[in-house]
């Protein structure tokens, strides 16, 4: 193995808090830190606990493609490993949830004969959870990111729990912080009512990043979710439509008692 390495870590959600023991560690060891996170006060908290800490956020640009800054930020990780360096990167969130860089940032790095790794956190998805009294076990969870689901007509089951990610932004290629909803989403809520009825209830979800806060819960009908979405990273939570029905056959091969559909 060649001598530089890097590990990618997350913040969690909360400002701080949810910061594993493990992933700290790698953050105050790191000969160099690279980073994107939401908020200054992590910010500040990370270059006062490492005087080596760089922002990646530079990369954004408005209009230009985001693609093209997620590779931007890859050349920039890669050129301090190639260095020699024992690099920590720290993303928002989990760190390989909806994050293009880390995962193309340890493939290369392996390519290239050095040690990557990348260390679990909390997600947002955790926090949806948490704050929704969900059991992804009880009907099973589908989750896409929005434009994704569109453009690839991603194949759903109405009596199972639906997540759309980043929905605020569906169409949006590029960045722009300008952009508070999608001109794109009525084209999303249209598709999605060839599934589920105008007036089902939805839920419009933005985990809380400070103690103090509460997280957004917005309980609303499908229909009228373009008249009131004004955040753009907000989560669609779409509860099942109607109760799966389990198959006959299949519980008998099992040897499961019929009368569990009852």
């Amino acid at each position: 193995m060649n001598s530089g390495s890097l590990t990618i870590v997350g913040t969690g959600i909360r400002l701080i808090s949810q910061i594993t023991p493990e992933a700290r560690t790698y953050i105050e060891q790191a000969e160099k830190l690279l980073f994107v996170v939401a908020d200054l006060p992590t910010i500040a908290w990370l270059k006062k606990i490492n005087s080596t800490s760089e922002s990646l956020s530079v990369f954004y640009q408005p209009g230009k493609n985001r693609l093209t800054t997620y590779l931007e930020m890859v050349e920039r990780i890669l050129t301090c490993v190639r260095d020699g360096l024992k690099v920590c990167v720290v993303f928002y969130g989990h760190p390989g949830v909806f994050v293009y860089p880390s995962h193309e940032a340890i493939k290369r790095a392996r390519l290239e004969g050095f040690c990557a790794r990348m260390l679990p956190a909390i997600s947002a998805e955790d926090c949806l959870f948490a704050d929704l009294g969900i059991d992804p076990g009880t009907s099973g969870c589908q989750s896409f990111e929005a434009t994704d689901f569109l453009v690839y007509k991603r194949k759903f089951d109405t009596s199972s729990s639906l997540i759309l990610w980043q929905f605020g932004i569906v169409g949006e290629l590029s960045f722009n912080p300008e952009i508070r909803v999608s001109r794109c989403l009525p084209i999303l809520i249209e598709y999605l009512q060839q599934y589920y009825s105008s007036d089902h209830e939805v839920i419009i979800y933005e985990a809380a990043q400070y103690h103090i806060c509460e997280p957004v819960i917005q309980r609303i009908s499908l229909a009228k979710v373009p008249e009131v979405l004004d955040a753009p990273m907000s989560t669609l939570y779409i509860p099942p439509k109607a109760p799966a029905s389990p198959d006959l056959e299949m519980l008998d091969r099992l040897g499961i008692p019929r009368s569990i559909q009852e």
